[in-house]
């Protein structure tokens, strides 16, 4: 003992001689204490060194050395080697985190007191994790009650056997963690094949990934990361290898401001935000998202990259609004759709879904959505979505999925005027709003606005339609081009176009489809039924129930009936003599449009415009400003054709019976 205590007093003098660091080492845990920052070290008993608050057992003490190792203050750095790891510690924060390592399994406690201390020291309010190495059989678990910086800086760790969790990094911290993916480096994660824990990656309270270095994780029971409050990425690339329940799964809110995220091999939804307090409900959007439960996400940039085989799994979900002003979203869904025994009704897949509004805008926002499952969707929300602006294109290619809780059908062929729309799933590119039913009468909520934008859709599956609205539909601007084997626009209530380009084709039904009235006051329409019988029309109101057809202005191309009895407040004239996949040139006044017709349509060719236009078959386009890739110009150079006769077109020479009544225009459909 005599010895011991004199070899510490030589290393005390040498320290302060040299202005050095004094390591303490005990087990795999070296502290580092700076000379200058040490003061005072107090034995006591015989048993016991205390340097800078931290109590060592002199029992414990493996090694005591000093060195000119620089010491970054408020820093833990851990590395993994294999079946084991070491860490080292800063002397400023020893005496407040506690660390336990067996083989490669890291456990910290960090002390409650570590933030009053640190502020009233004026030194850091946050400790800071540094992680790095591989091990094939290891663990990061840290406790506390303070904010903390996570460092992942080239770690590769797989959880095999678990001494604290099965997670490869679980915090256990309700603060704000900082996860800092180090510019440059490649990290990876894999949970233990068994255990109870929500994901690989587990951090109990907030996350904040930043930095420009990329995390690869795989989740083996759950989640492949989880956040027990809100999720925020900035730079980081994120890889969701697999994952048995959701790729990232939070609460509060998730945002995006730059970075990549790529999810691949879920069993359930890409990435899914909840609203964390449930009992409380939604505080809606705050300022700076400041104390915010919310269950809304908010992406303005970056990339997300998508890929969903699970039954019914959503590729982006929240429980609240989702607001996408920038960025690059891809998300493909190839799982059929499912019976819900709580809610009794059928689920189905869908590229992006909130329960609350979708508001989409931003000139840099492209969405590209696919979905090849039974009863698929490209994107919905129950509340009102609204697209201002962004690249939108959707293709479905499923069929009508069928599910009464007993009996499943992915590729539903039968009629459903009669089936209970719990019962089934059709294919949508885009749905929005809610069409509840209570006994023989409904009532509607939520629904659709655009404003601009460009919108792309296509549905080959039976029953799939375009674009619905569970509630009102208003067009006032934007690039709308929807081709569709049911209905390829509509709503169950008013339908209003006032301005933008309309191109809507059925192959099999209604090309616009209003279960209450459908305005036409602008823009430019070129509308088509499926022409396969007199029951189906280009422009569909819901007479049945005394709603009507108003065309009161803009561009109108129709192939198919107008809806009988349709009040024409502008001229509208037809030919019943048209042919299919054929150009044709329209001028009004001084411009010249030009359509190339589609392969489906009814009997009749109705115009429209403000004074009679003319109308030539045939022509050859040489060249103008692309509306429709293809299907459409506008102020185009053409050449050649013949003329087409043209007779003025009565409100009561339309087609058959409006889409109204219960389950008109496609029915409320389950999701």
């Amino acid at each position: 003992m005599k010895k011991t205590v004199f070899l510490l007093a030589f290393l005390l003098l040498a320290i302060a001689a040299t202005a050095q660091t004094l390591n303490v080492k005990v087990g795999n845990v070296t502290y580092l204490f700076p000379s200058t920052d040490t003061g005072d070290m107090v034995f006591s008993g015989g048993t016991t060194l205390t340097v800078m608050g931290k109590e060592f057992t002199l029992a414990d003490i493996s090694g005591i050395n000093v060195d000119d190792t620089e010491v970054t203050a408020g820093n833990v750095a851990v590395v993994y080697n294999g079946t084991s790891a070491s860490a080292t510690v800063a002397g400023d924060i020893a005496q407040y985190v506690d660390i336990a390592i067996s083989g490669a399994h890291v456990s910290i406690t960090q002390s409650d007191a570590l933030t009053n201390d640190l502020i009233s020291a004026g030194t850091a309010s946050e400790i800071t994790y540094n992680l790095s190495g591989s091990s094939d059989d290891g663990e990061f678990y840290m406790a506390g009650s303070a904010k903390a910086t996570i460092e992942l800086n080239g770690l590769t760790l797989t959880n095999v056997t678990p001494a604290n969790s099965g997670a490869a990094v679980h915090i256990q911290d309700g603060k704000r963690i900082k996860v800092k993916v180090v510019t440059g480096t490649t990290n990876t994660l894999v949970d233990a094949a068994s255990g109870s824990q929500k994901g690989a990656l587990y951090i109990k309270g907030h996350a904040e990934f930043a930095q420009k270095g990329t995390l690869n994780v795989t989740g083996n029971v759950k989640h492949a990361i989880k956040t027990g409050e809100y999720f925020t990425i900035k730079n980081a690339t994120i890889n969701v290898k697999s994952a048995v329940g959701d790729g990232i799964n939070c609460a509060q809110y998730f945002l995006m401001e730059s970075g990549t995220i790529t999810i691949n091999g879920t069993s359930d939804d890409g990435i899914q935000c909840d609203i964390d307090d449930t009992t409380t409900g939604s505080t809606g959007e705050t300022t700076d998202h400041e104390d915010e439960d919310s269950g809304n996400m908010y992406i303005s940039g970056g990339t997300i990259n998508i890929t969903c085989d699970g039954v019914a799994a959503k590729g982006v979900k929240c429980e609240g609004d989702m607001n996408i002003t920038g960025g690059e979203i891809t998300v493909v869904t190839t799982g059929n759709g499912s019976w819900d025994e709580d809610d009794l009704e059928t689920k189905a897949a869908c590229g992006l879904s909130a329960d609350g509004n979708m508001n989409i805008s931003g000139s840099s926002t492209v969405l590209n959505l696919t979905a090849k499952g039974a009863g698929g969707k490209g994107m919905k929300c129950d509340g009102v979505m609204t697209i201002d602006d962004g690249s939108i294109t959707i293709l479905t290619s499923g069929g009508l999925y069928y599910n009464n809780g007993t009996t499943e059908n992915t590729n539903y062929t039968g009629n459903t005027d009669n089936v209970s729309s719990n019962y089934y799933s059709s294919p949508k590119g885009i749905k929005a709003g809610l069409k509840t039913e209570s006994g023989n009468s409904y009532t509607y909520s939520g629904g659709l606005v655009i404003n601009g934008g460009t919108i792309n859709v296509t549905t080959k599956g039976r029953n799939g339609e375009g674009i619905e609205s569970k509630n009102t539909l208003d067009i006032n601007g934007g690039n709308i081009i929807i081709n569709a084997y049911d209905d390829a626009i509509n709503a169950a209530q008013d339908l209003t176009v006032n301005d933008g380009y309309v191109y809507a084709v059925s192959s099999s039904n209604d090309g616009m489809d209003a279960n209450g009235n459908l305005y036409i006051k602008g823009g430019i329409v070129v509308a088509a039924c499926s022409g396969s019988n007199n029951a189906e029309n280009a422009l569909d109101a819901n007479t049945e129930d005394r709603k009507q057809l108003y065309i009161q202005g803009g561009i109108l191309f129709v192939m198919g009936n107008l809806e009988n009895g349709a009040s024409l407040s502008q001229a509208c004239y037809s030919t019943s003599s048209w042919s299919k996949n054929t150009w044709y040139s329209f001028t009004v006044g001084s411009k010249v449009y030009a359509f190339k017709t589609p392969s489906s349509g009814g009997s009749k060719l109705v115009v429209s415009a403000s004074s009679q236009p003319t109308l030539k078959s045939g022509v050859t386009v040489s060249s103008g400003t692309e509306i429709l890739g293809g299907n459409g110009y506008v102020d185009a150079a053409v050449n050649g054709g013949s003329s087409v006769s043209l007779s003025s077109y009565s409100s009561n020479s339309g087609g058959g019976p409006g889409g109204g009544g219960p389950g008109g225009g496609g029915g409320p459909g389950g999701w």
